[in-house]
C-alpha cells in the first residue's frame, strides 16, 4: 500500500451517458485529479454480480443500492481534498458540463487504512 487514506467516489450515470462518461472519466477526469500534489493513484471499477461461498452455501448477493461506478484515489492525507488544485482539477474538462450533470447515486467516502 501506498497510503494511509483512500477515497473513494462512487456513482451511477445514465445509461444513454455511459459511453460518454466512461471516455471523458479515464482520458481527462481521472488524469488531471491524480495529477494533484498528493494523489498518489486512481483505480477504476465496476460493479460485477457476485455469487460466493458464505455460512457453508452458495449466495448471490444483492447490492441493494450501491453505486456501479467506483474510482479509488490514494492520498497522501485528507487536506488533498481541500486544496486549491484539487477544486481546480474536478472542474476541469467536459466531467462538469456534459458527464456530471447525467450522475446519481453519488457517494464520497474518505477511509483511513488501519492495518
Amino acid at each position: 500500500m501506498k497510503t494511509r487514506f483512500y477515497f473513494v467516489v462512487s456513482m451511477d450515470v445514465a445509461p444513454d451517458k455511459e459511453e460518454l462518461f466512461n471516455e471523458v472519466y479515464e482520458s481527462e477526469h481521472v488524469p488531471y485529479l491524480s495529477a494533484v500534489p498528493g494523489v498518489l493513484g486512481a483505480t477504476r471499477a465496476v460493479r460485477e454480480p457476485l455469487r460466493m461461498m458464505l455460512a457453508g452455501e452458495e449466495r448471490t448477493m444483492d447490492p441493494g443500492n450501491e453505486p456501479k461506478y467506483n474510482v479509488i484515489y490514494e492520498i497522501e492525507s485528507p487536506e488533498v481534498l481541500l486544496s486549491a488544485e484539487w477544486a481546480m482539477a474536478g472542474e476541469r474538462g467536459r466531467w462538469p458540463g456534459e458527464v456530471r450533470p447525467y450522475t446519481t447515486n453519488r457517494r464520497h467516502i474518505l477511509r483511513k487504512v488501519i492495518g
